[in-house]
């Protein structure tokens, strides 16, 4: 590979220098390319990347001619991108380390040198998913869950620690420190690199759906499957379609009572509803400036749930404040703006003559956003918070949909009495049962966290508490959230409320939550009730956070306070009281609730560069008789398709792990088993709302087609396989939205599904299935299982060319023929495949 600085590198005369010739950078002013100035700034970091490491073989100088001409080849040229770095959470860095020493292994097998296989690119593992709730509020144990996770994950962690001796280039942050998203804004975080007497833009890849947070601060990055995040561990480029930008002009004024997650939920609306699946935003405009560094990263995190790659803020002024409160140096600071600045990376948002061009453009008025929240199903259906009341009434009168639960008018008013801790309390339909301040989302902002310590404050003053009954938890996306939130002096006073600090990582919104007490559940059961879980995360699929509860609300943390003090979420805060003082007054929101200008003070005395120092010291084709062995409708999500969450003592992972002697006390989670094939491989689709029409109701269930007895998924696709018998999986539209996870493709690639015929796929998740080896197949349009009359007991036979090409129809033949698309978007995606997927070709290559 060519050095860049080398003399046969195509675009040395590019090369400028900063500091008095020590460091070497990439300049576009030497292009005189006027096109340059008309890029968006998100495709300016593509390009330099290109540039600096053109080699002739992954990336050539056709590639950056294209991204130069990027308004005539978007959506149309293929680019290769070298980010400079890879992000991994232990859900997924488990099976990349277990791959490399595979790999390792294979290599010495065939004679190489197995010290071959090392990341080539820095890669960054963050010890943050194991996280499992186990200790709250009247549970009798010696244990925190602190000590409980030390010992439930003791054989991980020592894998990890071997990792980080082993394999050169990767960096290991133990558990206890944050989440990945969080730890990646706080310590992983450049905006430049600078190495071996170079500079350029910090960019990155990783495999966490919240990846693309870091874009609030003005780096490139986002979320990929496991194994894509391999291949570029290994130093294969990332190979995208040019994409489209947006451009996301933001004007008005913020409302002084609006949080930042108000905002944020209303531009995700904005943007979902501009149909901008699979396209880069930029945001830019006068509004711009009004929004934190939090308030930006906050913004960038959700872009998944609009179904953006990347939601991109350029580095201005406001980024470069922020970075004066973390542990960069003044000099580090002024080489950051002298960099950004010479290769107008950096933005002044006031000025409209520096706005690029946009592949379209979307205006947002910053001062029409009011506080919301989105449920009780889906993260898209918001709910203004003054009409929460009357839309959770009539989610109980609509017929069961993605808001509906359809309980009879003569239902809607059952209380079911029940016992805890020795006194009597009732659920009904709306009580909160779950409550639950996450790190997937919010965390990394301060106002919105000290806006609900403060408000926590003022609650516990005025004599509110919240029923003991209701699980609450905090788990902060890392320690610094935590330090500010006592240096501020509020952390006491959540914690009485029952917002202990639980840990860090992801635990409710992955289902890790602890089980609720018998007696509600019981309840619940017995009532048919509509209980709630209020979470101030970004997931909340029906069924996610605990099985009998049904309606699941985002909320701002400030707002999970308060609905966990009122009890429910058919509240109406303007002419309701949360609850009563000791003397019997009635205790509004509106009375608790902090101004502005005291979050505003509290987060610039507390969060402050002290706290930042003091934490950071061969695939096969179908053959002839393929079955289904799943018959799926729409909106089939990860979730459906991929293990998360404790492991059922019924499902047959729990068999499997009983058969070695394990007790349910030990089963864990899924997301700590990711290393464990046998186990995940039977995880696979044993999600208990999976609907598969072969069944006719929800479960992990199947119909084994030749013996016509319904099994586990997982004990059918294991008779299929024993018979030689391959599988195909029919599904609808949307089919794996939802987080990115390496097993929604290895699972069923080792239950032997070899294709997916599909109405649509989410973006992601087709380019996992590629790089397992896996058909993404798609109906013509119009056409679905129902317009062809399938029954999905047919067998199939999906006909390959000896010459196979992107986009090309094929010939599903099943008794009779009908065309299906082969959704492999570029001529990279057809080598993988051919090749068994991209890991097998990386392998490969390797030898």
């Amino acid at each position: 590979m060519f050095v860049f600085v080398s003399a046969e590198h195509p675009y040395r005369h590019l090369i400028d220098s900063l500091e008095d010739g020590r460091i070497k950078f990439f300049n576009p002013q030497k292009l005189k390319d006027p096109r340059y100035d008309k890029l968006p700034l998100s495709i300016r970091v593509l390009l330099e990347a290109a540039i600096r490491n053109c080699d002739g073989f992954y990336t050539k100088e056709e590639d950056v001619q294209n991204l130069l001409d990027w308004q005539q080849q978007q959506n149309k040229a293929e680019v290769p991108f070298s980010p400079a770095r890879v992000l991994l959470q232990d859900f997924t860095g488990i099976p990349a380390m277990v791959d490399l020493a595979a790999m390792r292994d294979a290599v010495a097998k065939h004679g190489g040198d197995p010290s071959l296989v090392n990341p080539k690119c820095p890669t960054d593992l963050i010890v943050d998913h194991s996280l499992q709730i186990d200790y709250s509020k009247c549970t009798d144990t010696s244990l925190k869950n602190q000590e409980m996770e030390l010992i439930r994950n003791k054989e991980r962690l020592q894998f990890f620690k071997w990792c980080s001796k082993a394999f050169k280039n990767v960096n290991v942050v133990p558990p206890d420190v944050g989440a990945v998203h969080q730890v990646n804004l706080e310590y992983l975080s450049k905006v430049i690199q600078v190495r071996d007497g170079l500079i350029y833009p910090d960019s990155v890849v990783g495999t966490d759906s919240h990846t693309t947070m870091i874009n609030g601060l003005g780096v490139l990055g986002w979320g990929v499957g496991g194994i894509e995040s391999e291949a570029v561990m290994l130093g294969q480029p990332v190979s995208l379609t040019l994409p489209q930008v947006v451009g996301c002009k933001l004007v008005g004024s913020i409302n002084p009572l609006t949080t930042s997650i108000d905002v944020v939920l209303g531009i995700t609306k904005h943007l979902r509803q501009a149909g901008i699946a699979g396209k880069f935003v930029e945001f830019f405009g006068p509004g711009v400036s009004q929004l934190s560094a939090p308030d930006r990263t906050t913004i960038a995190n959700m872009c998944p749930e609009y179904s953006a790659t990347v939601s991109f803020f350029p580095v201005d002024q406001v980024t470069l404040q922020h970075f004066k409160k973390t542990n960069f140096t003044q000099e580090k600071l002024e080489l950051m703006e002298d960099y950004m600045k010479a290769v107008k990376l950096f933005r002044s948002f006031e000025d409209p003559s520096e706005d690029p061009q946009y592949s379209e453009v979307i205006e947002i008025n910053l001062s029409s956003m009011v506080p919301y929240v989105s449920g009780p199903k889906r993260p898209q259906d918001r709910v203004t918070v003054s009409s929460m009341k009357q839309d959770f009434q009539s989610c109980l009168d609509e017929k069961v949909c993605f808001k509906g639960f359809h309980i009879a008018k003569e239902k809607q008013e059952t209380r079911v009495p029940f016992l805890h801790c020795g006194q009597e309390y009732q659920l009904a339909h709306g009580s909160v049962v779950i409550a639950a301040v996450i790190s997937c989302t919010n965390n990394c902002n301060p106002s919105v966290m000290l806006t609900a310590g403060l408000l926590a404050k003022k609650a516990v003053e005025a004599g509110l508490v919240v029923k003991p009954y209701i699980r609450t938890s905090l788990a902060p996306g890392s320690g610094m959230v935590t330090h500010y939130l006592s240096t501020s002096g509020v952390l006491p006073y959540l914690s009485q409320l029952g917002f202990e600090v639980i840990g860090y990582g992801c635990a409710t919104c992955v289902g890790n939550t602890a089980p609720l007490p018998e007696a509600v559940v019981d309840a619940i059961k017995q009532g048919d009730l509509v209980a709630c879980g209020v979470l101030s995360g970004n997931r909340h699929f029906e069924g996610r956070l605990c099985d009998c509860v049904r309606a699941n609300y985002l909320a701002s943390p400030p707002l999970v306070v308060a609905y966990a003090i009122a009890g429910t979420v058919g509240i109406d805060f303007e002419k309701e009281p949360l609850g009563l003082t000791s003397d019997g007054k009635e205790v509004y929101l509106r009375d608790i609730w902090p101004s502005r200008e005291e979050i505003q003070q509290t987060e610039e005395d507390t969060v402050i560069s002290s706290i930042f120092k003091d934490l950071r010291e061969s695939v096969r084709e179908p053959r002839e008789g393929a079955h289904a062995l799943l018959f799926l409708g729409d909106k089939v999500t990860t979730d459906h398709i991929s293990p998360a969450g404790s492991i059922a003592r019924v499902s047959a992972a729990a068999k499997y792990l009983l058969s070695k002697r394990l007790t349910p006390r030990e089963f864990n989670s899924y997301g700590a088993r990711r290393g464990n094939d046998a186990v995940m491989t039977r995880g696979t689709f044993a999600s208990i709302k999976l609907q598969n029409r072969f069944i006719g109701k929800s479960g992990p269930k199947t119909l084994h087609i030749p013996s016509g007895q319904t099994l586990d998924v997982f004990e059918a696709a294991d008779r299929y396989q024993r018979d030689g018998v391959p599988l195909i999986i029919l599904a609808g539209k949307d089919y794996g939205s939802g987080n990115s996870r390496d097993w929604v493709a290895k699972g069923p690639y080792l239950m032997g599904v070899r294709a997916v015929i599909a109405e649509s796929f989410e973006t992601l998740h087709k380019n996992q299935l590629v790089g397992m080896g896996i058909m993404p197949l798609q109906f013509l349009p119009g056409q679905n299982a129902d317009s062809l009359e399938l029954s999905g007991k047919e067998r199939f036979t999906v006909t390959l060319p000896e010459s196979l090409s992107p986009r090309q129809q094929l010939t599903t033949s099943q008794g009779k023929s009908f065309l299906v698309t082969a959704l492999f978007d570029t001529e990279t995606d057809v080598i993988f495949f051919q090749h068994g997927g991209l890991l097998r070709y990386v392998a490969r290559t390797l030898l």
